[in-house]
């Protein structure tokens, strides 16, 4: 509190992408429980609002930035929508055009307002063919938790806690059919190709872990192509059921809530499982747990990565959109029995 004992209400600025929107959850846990004084409203977009379902003293607002708030007048129009909330501090957890021209006009009022430095240098350097500097970055988590240190409340993130395991509706227990096996989260798509394992080791890992009949696999995913990919696989193996395209995000976190293991590539499905505590195996093609998007609280034996001494220049990005040429075998050195070993140790650990 202020020392007029009022709460201070501040405004957090994430926009998109789905996995840095869900890498802000353990940040804004770990500051409402240290400053439960603290009140937060989350702009954001509409399809991500559920990632902050569970969080106390945290309220979301949309961001329509396609029609409404689009362009400057459409922003400006947001700035006059928020301004009556009536917030002491910005922290602007995205720093990119749009939110810099809220900083604009937020600074009419004389609002504190901090921006996540998002060590685009280091990054460079990390990513760049020659002279590469190959060093563990600042984490993202850690970028977030500096900015709100700049306005006055700096935070502990080993002291976070996770969120707990939601209660499942009546329509993902009947999508999922609950019985007595351990539940393997499987998402094998990313958004760039650089970042995804192949789709027939992927199959193979599935096939192993059907096979031992303990297990049910849980098949995530979005959009047309994967959910007939990935519905395909499922109609293959008896203890394999496709949740893509069934599900919106809000039951979507209910299932990956109670999961008893995840296994992803570097995407946002990553990050959504380790906000809930669970065990995550991700695998790693031309991007790096190094850049600082490694999952929150998750150990490093659960990353398994492409062979650096095969692929040097890894990474070659921070998000997996650049490959160069020879590269797209890159994966292929993380063999499926490794990652079936990794994905077994945690289930019967």
């Amino acid at each position: 509190m202020d020392k007029k004992g009022k709460h201070t209400h501040i405004l957090v600025i994430r926009l998109s992408a789905m996995g840095d929107v869900a890498m802000t959850v353990p940040v804004l846990r770990a500051l409402t429980e240290n400053y439960p004084e603290i009140q937060l409203t989350v702009l954001t977009k509409k399809p991500f609002m559920p990632i902050f379902d569970g969080l106390g003293n945290v309220e979301v607002k949309e961001a329509d930035v396609k029609n409404r708030h689009k362009g400057l007048m459409g922003l400006w129009r947001l700035y006059k929508e928020l301004k009556p909330l009536n917030f002491d501090a910005v922290a602007d957890l995205h720093n990119v055009l749009r939110s810099r021209v809220l900083k604009k006009y937020f600074s009419l009022e004389r609002i504190p307002f901090a921006q996540i430095d998002k060590g685009r240098k280091e990054k460079k350097a990390l990513t760049r063919t020659k002279n590469k500097v190959f060093e563990q970055l600042k984490s993202t988590h850690q970028r977030y938790a500096d900015v709100f240190a700049e306005l006055g409340f700096p935070i502990d993130l080993t002291k976070a806690k996770p969120l707990g395991r939601i209660q499942l509706s009546e329509k993902v227990l009947g999508l999922v059919h609950q019985d007595t096996k351990k539940w393997v989260g499987i998402a094998p798509f990313a958004a760039h190709e650089g970042k995804m394992y192949p789709l027939e080791a992927t199959e193979e890992i599935i096939k192993q872990l059907n096979n031992t009949d303990k297990y049910k696999i849980l098949l995530f995913g979005g959009g047309a192509k994967e959910v007939e990919v990935l519905g395909r696989l499922a109609k293959l193996y008896k203890n394999v059921e496709c949740m893509a395209g069934k599900l919106h995000l809000a039951e979507e976190l209910q299932l990956i809530s109670n999961l008893d293991v995840m296994l992803s590539m570097d995407s946002g499905n990553a990050h959504m499982a380790a906000n809930y505590g669970i065990p995550v195996v991700t695998l790693w093609g031309v991007t790096h747990p190094y850049a600082g998007f490694y999952p929150f609280g998750q150990p490093m034996e659960n990353a398994l990565m492409a062979d650096r001494e095969t692929y040097p220049l890894i990474p070659t990005s921070i998000y997996g959109n650049k490959v160069p040429e020879g590269y797209r075998d890159a994966m292929k050195t993380i063999k499926p029995q490794e990652v079936l070993e990794r994905l077994v140790g945690i289930l019967e650990g």
